[in-house]
């Protein structure tokens, strides 16, 4: 079912240091057991200060990092950015704090008790001229071995006195579909298109890229695929299709991201002229 409302009047902090505060009330959609997907057309960030964790909390998180690692050997302990905050300014526009982690932090998830920041993220929705888009699936060495999902990764911090605007965020989400489907585009030729968040409060940030010939992306792949098996590299995506609508997620075998329904109903009624949220 799918449900267009906007969310309660609701401020609050959580354990972590998380905030969500809303002074205007976004309309959202959301379908039964999957993420929300907010209708948002400017993004503001502010940096914070990560949430101190105790000694203990520390010890515990490295132990559940050393025990990911030891079961995975191909995680690895880069920097990247964590939601602390979520404020809504107007009906369309959101202000989200942002702090400094690395991987490692995302293993308090594996503690009980304990709660790690929500992950910040993007996709891209890459549209073909036919009116289908682009999903992936991750490769078995992946953090998520075997989930459809978006091309896209975490956030990633930006260097030394360079801000973190909209702009580095399209500049994230273009390396990512660079690096994940060997396709080009120009950061400034994508747009902000929506903003989910997942049932673990994580934070995606979708933008939408032109369209693009359905034979180019599928030749792009394989030929990226084929470069890193020629170095000795295992690709971050193991397989690539083609849907056009929400039904045709039932026949990918294995697990979905849980914004991927919502974005690809969303996609579908504005490839056939249907009205989104207000």
């Amino acid at each position: 079912m799918v449900d267009v409302r906007p969310p309660a009047d609701t401020t609050g902090t959580t354990p972590s240091g998380y905030a969500c505060r809303r002074r205007a009330q976004p309309y959202h959609e959301s379908v039964t057991g999957k993420a929300d997907l907010f209708d948002v057309h400017r993004l503001r960030l502010t940096e914070t200060a990560a949430p101190r964790l105790s000694p203990e909390e520390q010890e515990a998180r490295d132990r559940a990092w050393a025990g990911a690692v030891q079961a995975n050997p191909a995680l690895f302990d880069g920097p990247v950015v964590a939601c602390t905050g979520v404020e809504w300014e107007t009906p369309h526009s959101l202000v989200l704090s942002w702090t400094r982690v690395t991987y490692r932090h995302y293993a308090l998830r594996l503690v009980p008790g304990a709660t790690a920041l929500p992950s910040l993220f993007v996709n891209v929705v890459q549209p073909t001229g036919d009116g289908r888009m682009l999903v992936v699936r991750m490769s078995p060495s992946t953090s998520a071995p075997g989930r459809w999902q978006l091309p896209g990764g975490c956030v990633e911090p930006p260097g030394d006195h360079e801000p973190m605007d909209e702009a580095a965020l399209r500049r994230n989400a273009a390396r990512e579909l660079a690096e994940e489907i060997g396709v080009d585009a120009a950061p400034e030729d994508l747009t902000l298109w929506a903003v989910t968040r997942g049932e673990d409060r994580s934070i995606g940030l979708v933008f939408l890229a032109p369209p693009r010939p359905a034979p180019l992306l599928q030749e792009s792949f394989a030929a990226l695929v084929a470069a890193e098996q020629a170095a000795g590299r295992e690709p971050e995506l193991d397989r690539i299709t083609l849907i056009g609508s929400a039904a045709e997620l039932s026949d990918l075998d294995g697990p979905h991201a849980d914004y991927l329904e919502p974005v690809v109903r969303r996609c579908t009624r504005t490839v056939h002229g249907v009205a989104g949220p207000p």
